[in-house]
């Protein structure tokens, strides 16, 4: 559990008289910013950028020369091609190393080329409304429960005034009872009801059974039971024996992006099939209960949410399916200390388990944005905007240290924006650093709004909303940007193949109409 990147903790602690006991006053303020990190450009991530482009090289060189062949074909008469025919007759030699290159060159091609990955759906867990926490039973519901003093109480308060949930988010069952019942069975049922809820309505828009099912990809930060999360769904809809299950635990909320990575690898290498993505989060075993204000952010921020993705890399998909995979572009910090314990699961003095949130949590998550936009720009921006930003980039490396770097215009290179609701700051910041328009970061907001932040399964509650409200159309491209625990920041970009209306049983399908709302500050 992650993401929750808005808010910094500052605690003074003043002695007292009598007893030891002791005064605390609690500072919230809005965390320091993320770095300028359009301003400050490494050229060894661009390099890498580059280098994935200059892969597909061998493509890029046979479009040019088949061009050319077929513009010279379609140029002869009937004359030149006899003569051709003749000449070919007595040059049996050559036309058998000719015939020999081009059989030998287009089975290289076909046998390395990437198999195309088609999302053919994918839908979003909706809990009852019985799960509701709207900000006054929260709050009540924290106070009875007897574990927060004072201190943590108000903490807690000003945490959600500005977090930028409304009251429509949900909280397991457990967290509703007094005293909470936070138990491994209370966990599974969680567990349950939102990977199950996602995947009934997920087979029921997409008339694929369970059967089909070739690969199956589960990602869960904190609830890692045995038998897996992936073991319950297989024994749940009776999937095949054979099926490559994968369970990934303890990643964060950029998860989900490293599960359709993992998936879109697998179906290069397993041919006509099917494979599920499920993303999700739980929360019941990992609410926090202690008064360490570092961890108790998480309680305020994240809610119950999940999502099952279905793709596929069968050619005859491509005309029922949504869209198609273009990227997905992967960053890892966790090299340096620094990153690797910014979001970390321990205990408290008391005992008491939770994950505790850096106060370099934002600088942290902005030099790993840094490294990941800048890969992936060589990738999807325009030719123009490349040569402009490569261009600069050099002379500021050979003749000008202190010229500004050319800053790229990611709006031309992406139509929709679908930024991790992990905290109202983070999504603040993104919009300044990448020069967004309200309507870009719109999805985000209002899905931190409805939902909370459900960690790696926030991306498509975004994406369903842009579907909600008729904007996704046939070639519109989109990018996912999600951080995870490690530290990680990973982007996955698809393309529509059609104008995209939302799915039946859509988690915005009630209140769609509502929205924008204004959030307020």
């Amino acid at each position: 559990m992650d993401g929750a990147a808005g808010t910094q903790v500052n605690t003074v602690n003043g002695g007292g008289g009598g007893g030891g006991d002791e005064t605390v006053g609690v500072q919230i303020q809005q965390s320091r910013r993320l770095p300028d990190f359009l301003q400050s450009v490494n050229l060894k991530y661009v390099k890498l950028g580059y280098h994935y482009l200059i892969s597909h090289l061998l493509t890029l060189c046979l479009i040019p020369v088949m061009a050319v062949i077929l513009i010279e074909v379609s140029q002869m008469n009937p004359d030149d091609i006899r003569q051709l025919w003749q000449h070919l007759k007595y040059n049996l030699v050559s036309v058998i190393i000719c015939s020999a290159v081009l059989v030998f060159g287009s089975t290289v091609y076909i046998m390395t080329r990437p198999r195309p990955v088609y999302l053919v759906d994918y839908s979003c867990y909706k809990a009852p409304e019985h799960l509701k926490a709207p900000y006054e039973r929260f709050m009540q519901h924290s106070r009875l429960t007897g574990d927060f003093d004072e201190s943590s109480l108000e903490f807690q308060r000003k945490i959600l005034e500005r977090s930028g949930l409304g009251d429509d988010t949900y909280v397991p069952e457990a967290m509703h009872q007094l005293p909470p019942q936070p138990s491994m069975e209370a966990a599974r049922e969680e567990a349950e009801q939102v990977m199950f809820g996602a995947l009934d309505k997920l087979f029921a828009n997409t008339s694929v059974k369970p059967k089909k099912i070739g690969v199956l990809v589960v990602n869960c930060s904190l609830f890692n039971p045995t038998p897996s999360l992936s073991a319950m769904i297989v024994n749940k809809y009776k999937l095949r024996g054979n099926i490559r299950s994968f369970n990934l635990g303890g990643m964060g909320c950029s998860a989900g992006v490293i599960a359709v990575d993992l998936a879109k690898d697998m179906l290069q290498v397993h041919r006509n099939t099917y494979a599920v993505v499920v993303s999700t989060e739980n929360i019941t075993q990992n609410w926090y209960f202690g008064n360490k204000k570092s961890m108790l952010i998480p309680n305020c921020l994240f809610r119950v949410g999940g999502s099952a993705v279905l793709l596929s890399n069968k050619s005859v998909d491509r005309r029922r399916a949504k869209y198609k995979l273009v990227h997905v572009v992967r960053t890892h910090r966790g090299a340096d200390d620094k990153a690797f314990r910014c979001v970390y699961q321990e205990q408290d003095d008391a005992g008491k388990t939770g994950v505790s949130l850096s106060k370099d949590l934002m600088a942290i998550a902005g030099g790993a944005l840094k490294t990941n936009i800048t890969t992936l720009g060589p990738l999807v921006l325009p030719i123009s905007e490349q040569l402009l930003f490569f261009g600069t980039l050099i002379i500021k490396k050979i003749f000008n240290k202190h010229m500004k770097p050319y800053i790229p215009d990611f709006k031309l290179a992406f139509d929709h924006f679908c930024i991790h609701a992990g905290g109202r700051a983070v999504i603040d910041e993104l919009e300044k650093n990448l020069q967004l328009t309200q309507v870009h970061v719109e999805a985000s907001r209002m899905t931190l709004h409805r939902f909370g932040n459900t960690s790696s399964s926030s991306i498509w509650y975004e994406l369903a909303y842009i579907e909600a409200k008729g904007r996704m159309r046939k070639g519109n491209k989109v990018w996912q940007i999600a951080f995870g625990s490690g530290f990680k920041c990973n982007s996955a970009v698809w393309q529509a193949l059609r104008n995209v209306k939302p799915s039946s049983n859509d988690p915005w399908g009630d209140c769609i109409d509502r929205y924008p709302v204004k959030v307020v500050s």
